[in-house]
């Protein structure tokens, strides 16, 4: 099945390389790229270039004056796919868009299939798309076939989409070929306020009398027109102001513009109201906290007390959560109390004591607890008092550049403060080791005079003390069959990306391996608990990041597939396939910096198989290349520099020398 994609580049020629790649980067052969666009020098070089490249990339170019209609029906007119996907030269069709796509088009051929659509604005934040009752031919594919016999097409101006879209959805409906494909397939970019000056009232209101005159007043073009109209009015900044009491009258609204702009002023005047009620009364609270705290500084220490954090407050996780229950077991005269934020507090298992981060019972137990045990931070800006113990577990092998030395890198900073980060620092009794390279990242870049441990990761001792019956049980929980391969797929956050966006398709990953293997989706915790995934793919697709252990995870699974995760680093202890799959690795040291090479193949740098594209990784994994002898050696070098004081005793060791005063780092 061929799927014509008609790109229209009538602005945003900044992102046609951008837009472009990411239709020609879908794993789909079956497709013609038609670039179209005017006789300017900068869309004919790039234009050429590309169709010089891909074979299937073919250019129209219009003479005179271009207009988003017409570029997309000269484009039509050029088209020789079953399908039509009409976008613009600053959309991105999403990874696995097409492959997606594929199921429901084969399985019942529908005349017009709609796709899940969102936004990006230009700083980057990506938001909902527009709402369904706005008419949008980039988020849908119509069948070519029924796109000609209905002789639909674009008219010219703003809107030039209401008239073609709207008609389809009619014609599509009515048969029952109408379809909805329930993933997020396009993003479609914002470059500014530009809907708000595209508003072209008449021309609006023009495309719904044509509608209605060539359906016969179908009273579904008439309800059509009045969601449109109502959704326009809803959407801040969608319509200029002189225009919105005739679109008020024309949405057929009850009663008089002005009455609507009263209640709509009310309710934003009431919204303001308890925005600010809601500031005066944080404000208020946080000075009595903070008067609360500063007696509580008063009290004696609880040399009994220990209090707990994680990841940020995001839960019961990580070394720290190793060290607590390795603590009750030999230092039960050590209550442990953990900090957890408001909206995580479901993620703490019962039984366990916590405290809600900022709340009253938080500072007391900041202000009296002995030992304050974190992976990260705590929150609100405590004083650490003389005779308070802070141990820093950190999380994670550092690749990437951490604390000071993220002083070359300031575009991605976001702000940070390194006086604090150096604040932080000085309140630290203990820095915990995983590995010497790791002593000597911290030394550096965070410069203080605390303690080094050399004492391993506790979070990693359930590597060396798990049964394979437990790895069986946990595999059988996660729908794992006997016999099939597991395959871990966790990448890491990227600083200069927002939102989860994989460069991996597991659902072709899984499709491709077939039924003997399953592909486990964790996405970074940055991201929430889940990866967004838009479909299941047979059951062998398993989105696992809101599963509540990541170890657990990796002793299900077979072998890790990677980018920059320090995931990489605990999974060596398994002495388990590692496959680096770094599409963007160039990308990302350039911008982040990183502290070797991990695509180099040196012993020590790279952990096992590397892959750069998505082709490479599916060979490396059919052909087997992914766990052969060369590989085993690195992975063995791998682990012996990063793993020499993880034996499954680390918990115990810590717990010794923080609540014993057994031993030495």
């Amino acid at each position: 099945m061929l799927l014509s994609v008609v790109m229209a580049v009538h602005r945003g020629q900044g992102y046609l390389r951008s837009a472009a790649d990411s239709v020609l980067d879908q794993p789909v052969r079956e497709l013609e790229l038609i670039l179209v666009g005017g006789a300017s020098d900068a869309f004919a070089a790039v234009a050429a270039e590309y169709r010089e490249r891909d074979a299937r990339v073919r250019v129209c170019t219009v003479e005179g004056r271009l207009t988003a209609g017409g570029a997309r029906n000269a484009g039509a007119e050029e088209a020789r796919g079953d399908y039509l996907l009409f976008l613009d030269g600053d959309d991105q069709l999403l990874p696995g868009a097409l492959e997606r796509a594929a199921g429901p088009l084969s399985e019942s051929r529908p005349d017009v299939l709609r796709l899940g659509h969102d936004r990006v604005d230009r700083w980057g934040e990506v938001g909902p798309g527009a709402p369904d009752a706005v008419p949008a031919a980039r988020n849908q594919l119509f069948r070519r076939a029924f796109w000609t016999t209905h002789g639909l097409r674009f008219t010219e101006g703003p809107y030039e989409d209401v008239l073609p879209v709207q008609r389809a959805h009619l014609l599509a409906s009515g048969a029952g070929t109408l379809t909805t494909l329930d993933a997020l397939c396009v993003r479609h970019r914002l470059l500014g306020p530009g809907a708000r000056e595209r508003h072209d009232l008449p021309a609006l209101l023009g495309a719904y009398e044509q509608l209605l005159a060539g359906t016969g007043g179908d009273p579904r073009a008439g309800a059509a027109r009045t969601a449109h109209l109502r959704a326009l009015l809803d959407t801040p900044d969608a319509v200029p102001a002189r225009d919105r009491a005739a679109l008020f009258r024309a949405a057929g609204l009850p009663g008089p513009y002005t009455a609507h702009r009263a209640r709509t002023a009310a309710r934003a005047a009431r919204v303001r109201a308890r925005a600010a009620l809601l500031r005066r009364r944080r404000t208020l609270r946080t000075r009595v906290m903070r008067a609360a705290y500063r007696a509580d500084l008063l009290r004696p220490l609880d040399p009994g007390l220990a209090v707990y954090g994680a990841y940020w407050n995001r839960g019961i996780a990580c070394n720290p959560a190793a060290i607590h229950a390795k603590a009750l077991e030999l230092a039960p005269h050590v209550r442990g109390v953990w900090v957890v934020s408001s909206r995580h507090r479901d993620r703490v298992p019962p039984g366990v004591p916590y405290v809600i981060e900022g709340s009253r019972a938080y500072w007391r137990a900041m202000a009296t607890a002995t030992y304050l045990v974190n992976n990260s931070s705590f929150p609100g800006g405590f004083t650490k008092r003389p005779g308070q113990i802070y141990l820093q577990t950190h999380h994670g092998t550092p690749l990437k550049t951490m604390g000071l030395d993220q002083r070359a890198y300031p575009a991605l900073t976001n702000g940070i403060s390194f006086e604090k980060i150096v604040a932080h620092t000085d309140q630290w009794d203990y820095s915990l080791s995983a590995n010497p390279h790791s002593t000597e990242i911290w030394d550096r870049v965070y410069p203080s005079s605390y303690e080094h441990l050399n004492l391993g990761y506790p979070r990693n001792d359930v590597f060396f003390g798990a049964t394979a019956e437990r790895a069986a049980e946990i595999r059988a929980g996660l729908g794992i069959a006997p016999g099939q391969k597991a395959l871990l797929y966790a990448p890491t956050h990227r600083d200069y990306r927002k939102g989860f966006v994989p460069h991996l398709d597991p659902e072709l990953l899984a499709r491709e391996l077939g039924p003997g293997h399953v592909v486990l989706v964790r996405a970074h915790y940055f991201y929430g608990r889940t990866a967004g995934l838009a479909g299941a793919g047979d059951g062998r697709v398993v989105d696992v990041t809101g599963y509540p252990g990541v170890e657990e995870l990796c002793l299900a699974a077979d072998a890790l597939i990677t980018d920059y995760s320090s995931l990489m680093f605990d999974y060596a202890c398994l002495d388990r396939p590692i496959i680096t799959y770094a599409p963007d690795w160039d990308a990302y040291r350039a911008s982040r910096g990183t502290y070797f090479d991990l695509l180099s193949g040196r012993p020590g740098e790279t952990p096992g198989a590397i892959a750069t594209t998505q082709e490479e990784l599916l060979d490396l994994l059919r052909s087997g290349a992914w766990d052969s002898e060369r590989t085993a050696l690195l992975r063995k070098a791998f682990r012996d520099r990063f793993c020499p004081y993880d034996d499954g005793r680390a918990a115990e060791r810590v717990v010794r020398r923080l609540f014993l005063g057994d031993g030495a780092g």
